[in-house]
């Protein structure tokens, strides 16, 4: 089990545990369940990097403790 930090910048930070050969997607309704908003809506970044919805964790090199900007559209 990792650890990911999902933030915001508007005063919502979630810290969700999953596998580390979980989808972004699988991710994505984890952090939705606990802000309360439609998965589709979420997009997940580090700097320019728009992760894709059906890559796993391990391909994008997300490790234990990273920290990841949460977007909606």
């Amino acid at each position: 089990m990792i650890e990911i930090t999902c933030n915001d910048r508007l005063g919502k930070k979630v810290r969700v545990k999953c596998n580390p050969d979980d989808t972004i997607g699988d991710l994505k309704k984890l952090v939705a369940a606990q802000t309360g908003t439609k998965w589709e809506r979420i997009v997940l970044k580090k700097w320019y990097t728009i992760f894709k919805d059906h890559i796993t964790l391990q391909d994008y090199e997300i490790n234990d403790g990273m920290n990841l900007e949460l977007y909606y559209k």
